[in-house]
């Protein structure tokens, strides 16, 4: 398999995700976004919720703005309502994602609808080139059945949030850093080669057991994240373990980040600043 393949990518930085707060007391896992790795271009934030304490998630993330970027929402365990200033609303559930991009501006809710038992997920934070991000807001909400499942030999199963894998386009769709998004389920075993854009950049979050990565296969262990080398694949071997894979196109363009607004220039983000608290978004 690896014969077809010409560079595979080998782990350039292993990485611990920190305990971290957010929203309304929310205790979370900062896995991109933290002192060991600001970003990755053009991933902005990586965030891990995984409790079964209510008090640990029950303020959730009340009305907040946007700007400039995307927000991924992947759900593990739980349910999650969503809602904003534009009357839209939905209810994410195990299994089901979100991609929403927020361009010129948006007001966004994320509450939970549960008092106790798991609440498990991400979110992700996906950069806009400078061409896209004045763009109108839009939301794709994939129910769990309208992500594909693919079980490929040896009993590795994968989950196509985004991007194609083979014959197997992913469920969002029409994204401009053209991501590939997969949730990784590695049995004893098991081994997946994935090709990968030279353009882009890639990363592997173990979030269950251990998963050997890279040619000289360097193990990852759950709560670890795998920043991928050049290369134009990567190969991940069973442990068992699961993983969350994403490659995004880079943007080499400069990022001017304050808070939830993400932006070019620092006088984009005082712009940014301005129109949010004259309530322009």
């Amino acid at each position: 398999m690896h014969d077809a393949i010409r560079n595979i990518r080998p782990v350039a930085k292993l990485v611990r995700g920190m305990p971290a707060s957010d929203g309304d007391g929310v205790k979370l896992t900062r896995i991109i976004g933290g002192p060991a790795l600001d970003g990755l271009d053009p991933f902005l934030l990586l965030d891990e919720i995984r409790s079964d304490e209510g008090a640990d998630y029950i303020g959730g993330f009340p009305e907040h703005p946007h700007r400039g970027f995307e927000t991924v929402t992947y759900v593990l365990a739980g349910r999650m309502r969503h809602g904003d200033n534009k009357g839209n609303s939905g209810l994410l559930t195990p299994g089901s994602v979100q991609w929403m991009t927020a361009g010129h501006g948006i007001l966004h809710s994320e509450m939970p609808e549960q008092e106790g038992g798991l609440m498990w997920g991400f979110q992700l934070w996906v950069n806009l080139p400078a061409a896209n991000k004045m763009m109108p807001p839009r939301y794709q909400d994939i129910e769990p059945s309208r992500v594909p499942e693919v079980t490929l030999a040896g009993g590795v199963k994968v989950r196509v949030l985004a991007g194609t894998l083979g014959d197997t386009k992913g469920a969002v769709e029409d994204i401009v850093t053209e991501p590939t998004l997969l949730d990784i389920t590695l049995p004893a075993g098991g081994e997946i080669v994935l090709p990968v854009p030279p353009t882009h950049n890639a990363f592997a979050y173990v979030f269950e057991g251990n998963v050997a990565i890279g040619e000289q296969g360097a193990r990852v262990v759950r709560g670890q994240i795998a920043v991928l080398g050049a290369g134009d694949a990567v190969n991940l071997a069973g442990g068992p373990g699961r993983v969350l894979f994403a490659a995004g196109k880079r943007l080499n363009e400069p990022v001017a980040r304050y808070g939830p607004f993400v932006m070019n220039t620092p006088d984009e983000i005082r712009q940014a600043i301005a129109d949010y608290q004259s309530g322009r978004f």
